[in-house]
């Protein structure tokens, strides 16, 4: 009788209402993050609220498109791993430079397109450099991703950037009742409810919010039923030599970045990623990007506030990432619905955001757990990495004083320490030893292992 090939975890496709909740989980983790981006740029240049909603909208829409070319794939696009796609925050800087300088937003996205091509074609180049990332770099690599967005749960926990009411201790109160309810829930609760904790503790949450004034729906009636972004909404798309030359740094930050995060959510669905998977996720990054210059929006790069609901969770199924593509979709083409979903209040999201973010840097753990950290200069590899990712999360303006470039490369922790921890490995274990250090430079599974 013949028998049927095991399907792999990251194929499965779970029920529809499974499907449903879990991908909801997903938007709901990822949402403040992806609004923020196009919140500061137009801040920034001062855009009426209707052209902030606009850019709101075209960026929801394309983020859910962008999301189900990497989950889903086509041809040589897309890594096919559970992969939330959002907004690069690498790139805030250049363009906000570049927007308030006389470019306005057409340089933007001139700029924006370039470099998403620039990404397509450098894919291939990148995809053959992940001999470089042993695990003792991606387990570096990954603990720097979770402990660099701890702030930003932080800073949701205390009510958001901004906020009036910034630190108050009935913002924290939340936060800590909701972190409380998603662990009381993935310890006592049912199998299928242990994997929806997230969402259950934000739904609770907004229960408790709503009536203790957290939060109001009144945007709602104003939002818009129906709304579509349309190629090249504010004018036709202009090109500028410096501004195409920061939004290429930015491009190789964001492939790094995106490097990181699939080879993170690669080990957490015991799906390694390869050199040719990995060319093929760049490349749908660079795409994602491209259509974010046509379509009123920005470049595109791997959420990592997602990577963490998948290891927190353990359902490694692409399809309930895909199914969250499906509802940005809905949310950038329905204004009225991305409404509701932004009016759950930050310090719920914070509450949430500190088990997820958390559950990264302990898989960082893990994967450094397979490290030999015996008769070898590891440990120094690991420590001066992570010192380098952490020095601009705790000291934002560390590189002020230096050219844009710098910046843009050194101000993102998770490109910094991925940039360190590879050079550091090659120095330690690829090149030949000092005398008396033989050991270390003929025992290539010091790095490998």
């Amino acid at each position: 009788m013949a028998t049927t090939a095991p399907v792999h975890p990251v194929d499965e496709v779970p029920p529809v209402r499974h499907l449903a909740a879990f991908g909801l989980q997903h938007v709901l983790a990822m949402y403040a993050g992806a609004v923020a981006v196009p919140l500061i740029v137009g801040g920034a240049m001062k855009l009426s609220p209707a052209d902030l909603a606009y850019l709101i909208t075209a960026d929801l829409l394309v983020c859910g498109i962008a999301t189900l070319i990497q989950c889903v794939g086509f041809w040589r696009f897309g890594v096919r791993l559970p992969i939330m796609q959002g907004c690069t925050f690498a790139a805030v800087s250049p363009m906000v430079l570049i927007g308030t300088t006389g470019g306005g937003l057409p340089a933007i996205y001139g700029s924006v397109i370039v470099a998403g091509l620039a990404i397509m074609l450098l894919a291939p180049v990148f995809g053959r450099l992940l001999h470089f990332f042993p695990p003792l770099v991606t387990g570096t690599v990954i603990l720097i991703i979770g402990v660099s967005l701890l702030p930003v749960a932080g800073n949701w926990a205390a009510g958001g950037v901004g906020a009036k009411d910034f630190g108050e201790p009935k913002n924290l109160a939340l936060a800590g009742f909701v972190l409380a309810v998603v662990v009381g829930v993935q310890r006592f609760a049912p199998a299928f409810l242990s994997r929806i904790a997230v969402l259950v503790g934000i739904a609770v949450g907004l229960a408790v919010a709503v009536p203790f004034g957290f939060t109001d729906f009144g945007g709602v009636g104003d939002a818009d039923w129906v709304g579509i972004s349309t190629p090249f909404h504010f004018g036709a798309p202009t090109f500028h030599a410096s501004a195409i030359v920061s939004m290429l740094v930015v491009a190789l930050v964001t492939m790094t970045e995106t490097t990181g995060d699939l080879i993170a959510v690669g080990e957490m669905t015991d799906r390694r990623v390869e050199p040719r998977t990995l060319a093929d996720g760049l490349r749908a990054d660079g795409l994602s990007t491209v259509l974010g210059g046509v379509f009123n929006t920005f470049p595109y790069t791997a959420f990592a506030q997602n990577v963490g609901l998948v290891g927190m969770t353990r359902v490694r199924s692409r399809w309930v990432v895909a199914t969250a593509g499906g509802i940005l979709v809905l949310l950038g083409l329905l204004p009225k619905l991305g409404a509701v979903v932004a009016a759950v209040p930050a310090p719920v999201l914070g509450g949430a955001g500190l088990v997820m973010f958390g559950t990264v840097a302990a898989s960082g753990l893990r994967t450094l757990a397979e490290v030999d950290f015996k008769g070898n200069n590891n440990l120094t590899v690991v420590a001066v990495s992570v010192a380098v990712g952490m020095l601009p999360v705790g000291v934002p303006t560390v590189y002020a004083k230096f050219p844009d470039w710098f910046q843009t490369v050194m101000n993102s922790g998770i490109s910094a320490g991925c940039l360190t921890a590879v050079v550091l490995n090659l120095l330690f274990n690829h090149l030949p030893g000092k005398p008396g250090s033989a050991d270390v430079a003929t025992e290539p599974e010091a790095a490998s292992a």
